[in-house]
C-alpha cells in the first residue's frame, strides 16, 4: 500500500533521468578543454572534444535500464532517503562501468577524463534532483497521490495500521477511521455490518481488514460485500504476531504460503551485503594475515597453545556455529568462571585475561580470526553480535528478532557502548539496526567502529 510516488511520476523520473544523462554527456564535452592544464590530461582544443551522436541516445537508455534493474523507479521501494541513495549510487556505478565497456568495444578514442567528468555530472544530477524533491516534500508540502484508507478492526493490529498510516502521511495516505463492533469513539465510523454503507459514503481507496483471529469468519462476508465496489481490499492475518521479525507471502505451486520467519533483508540487500563483506575482507587480507601471524607467535611464546578459541555462538535465524577468536585467557578459563555475573557482563579486572590477551582485547585484535567466519558466510562485517547459546536460552520472544539478519563482527551496539553495556541489555540497539538496515548504515558503523577501537572505549 505504501507508495512514495505514482506510476506517472515514475515515468516522469525515467524521462528526466534520460535527459540529465544526455545533458551530463554534453556538459562533459564542453568542460573537458578546461582540464588541459592537468599534467596527465591530453590537450583538447575548445570544441574539439566531439562525441558520436549515437552516444547521446545509447547512454541515456543504458543508464535508465540499469536503474530499472536496481528498482530505483519502484514506488513501493526506497521509502527512506538512505535506501534510495544507496540504490541510486550502486545503479550509477554499474551504469558507469557498462558505459565504459560500451566505449571500449566501440569508440576507444573518447577521452577518459571526459568520461570521468560525464559520470560525475550524471551522478550529481540524478541524485541532486531527488534530494531536492524530498526537501520539497518535507518543507513545501509536496505530497504523493492521496489514498484514503478505512481500517476494519480497532484492536491492537488495527491501531498499528493507524499509526503507520499517520506516520507516512507525506506518502499520500489518509486515515478515515475504523469499523468495529467492540469499540466506540470519534474514530469508529460504524459496525462491521455497516461496511458497505460506510464505504459508499466515505469513498475510501483502500480497506484494510485487521481483525483478530477469532473474528476471521467475518473476512469472507466483508470481502463479498465489497467485491463490486471500487475499493482495494487488504487483509492482515493475525498470524503476523507470531513472526520472528516480519512475515511475507510466497508462492508454492500456485498456493500462497505465509513465511513467519522471513529474513529482514531482501534478496537484493543480502546480495549487496554479502558482496561488500567478501570484497572488503579480501581487500584487508594483505594487512590482516601478517598481523594474525605475529599475534599467533606472541600468544605461543607468552602463553603457549592453543592460539585460537572456538566458541559456540548463535547466528542468523538461530543457527549455531563455531566463532573464532584469538585466545586471550589462561587455559581452562571456564573452570575459573566467577559465580557472579561474568556470563552477562565483561569485567575490566578479570584475572583470567593474560597480558597479551589484555592488549588484544583493548585493540580488538582478538576478533581478527572472524574474517574466516565472514568468508564462510557464518557472519557479516556489520550486524548484531553473535550470542552464547546459554544466553539466548534466556531470551524473551521479542529479543529473538535480532537473529533476522546475519550476525556481525561489529554493530550498532559496539559503537554505542561496547563492553560498558551488559550483553543482555543491548538488544534494543540490535533491533534498531535490524529495522533500519541499509548499506549506508553499515558504512557509518564501520567508520565509527574505527574511531571507537582507536579510543579503546569499552574494550576489555
Amino acid at each position: 500500500m505504501l507508495r512514495r510516488f505514482s506510476v506517472n511520476f515514475a515515468l516522469f523520473s525515467i524521462a528526466l533521468d534520460a535527459l540529465l544523462v544526455a545533458a551530463a554527456l554534453r556538459l562533459a564535452v564542453l568542460y573537458r578543454p578546461a582540464l588541459n592544464a592537468l599534467s596527465f590530461a591530453q590537450t583538447i582544443e575548445a570544441g574539439g572534444a566531439l562525441l558520436p551522436d549515437v552516444l547521446y541516445i545509447v547512454f541515456p537508455i543504458l543508464w535508465v535500464a540499469v536503474l530499472l534493474l536496481f528498482a530505483v523507479y519502484d514506488g513501493r521501494r526506497n521509502l527512506r532517503v538512505v535506501d534510495e541513495m544507496s540504490s541510486l549510487t550502486l545503479g550509477c556505478l554499474l551504469a558507469a562501468i557498462a558505459s565504459a565497456g560500451a566505449l571500449y568495444l566501440s569508440f576507444r578514442d573518447v577521452s577518459r577524463l571526459l568520461f570521468v567528468l560525464f559520470a560525475l555530472f550524471a551522478v550529481v544530477s540524478l541524485g541532486g534532483w531527488r534530494l531536492l524533491y524530498r526537501l520539497g516534500q518535507r518543507w513545501l508540502g509536496f505530497r504523493a497521490e492521496q489514498r484514503r484508507v478505512l481500517v476494519v478492526g480497532a484492536g491492537e493490529i488495527g491501531r498499528q495500521v493507524q499509526t503507520q498510516i499517520q506516520q507516512h502521511g507525506k506518502l499520500g495516505l489518509l486515515f478515515l477511521g475504523f469499523l468495529d463492533d467492540e469499540t466506540s469513539g470519534d474514530e469508529v465510523l460504524g459496525y462491521l455490518n455497516d461496511a458497505r454503507q460506510v464505504v459508499m459514503a466515505q469513498k475510501p481507496d483502500d480497506v484494510v481488514i485487521a481483525l483478530p483471529g477469532w473474528a476471521y469468519q467475518r473476512v469472507n462476508t466483508l470481502a463479498a460485500e465489497l467485491h463490486d465496489l471500487p475499493v482495494r481490499t487488504w487483509v492482515i492475518p493475525d498470524y503476523f504476531a507470531l513472526a520472528l521479525h516480519r512475515a511475507q507471502v510466497d508462492d508454492f505451486a500456485g498456493l500462497p504460503l505465509l513465511d513467519l520467519r522471513a529474513p529482514a533483508l531482501s534478496d537484493y540487500q543480502r546480495l549487496t551485503k554479502r558482496a561488500f563483506d567478501v570484497a572488503l575482507v579480501l581487500l584487508l587480507a594483505p594487512l590482516a594475515l601478517p598481523a594474525m601471524g605475529l599475534i599467533s607467535v606472541a600468544i605461543l611464546l607468552a602463553d603457549g597453545a592453543p592460539v585460537l578459541l572456538r566458541q559456540k555462538r548463535v547466528g542468523e535465524n538461530g543457527r549455531v556455529f563455531d566463532m573464532l577468536k584469538f585466545r586471550t585467557m589462561v587455559p581452562y578459563a571456564e573452570l575459573l568462571l566467577p559465580e557472579d555475573d561474568s556470563l552477562l557482563h565483561k569485567r575490566r579486572d578479570d584475572p583470567r585475561v593474560t597480558r597479551v590477551g589484555g592488549f588484544l582485547r583493548r585493540t580488538s585484535l582478538d576478533e581478527l580470526p572472524q574474517f574466516f567466519n565472514i568468508l564462510r558466510g557464518e557472519m557479516s562485517l556489520v550486524g548484531p553480535r553473535p550470542e552464547l547459546p546459554e544466553l539466548v536460552e534466556r531470551y524473551e520472544t521479542w529479543q529473538r528478532k535480532r537473529f533476522a539478519v546475519p550476525q556481525g563482527l561489529t554493530g550498532w551496539w559496539q559503537i554505542n557502548g561496547r563492553s560498558d553495556k551488559p550483553m543482555h541489555l543491548h538488544t534494543e540497539d540490535d533491533l534498531y539496526y535490524v529495522q533500519n538496515y541499509s548499506l549506508g548504515l553499515d558504512l557509518l558503523i564501520l567508520w565509527r567502529t574505527l574511531w571507537t577501537v582507536l579510543s579503546g572505549r569499552g574494550a576489555y
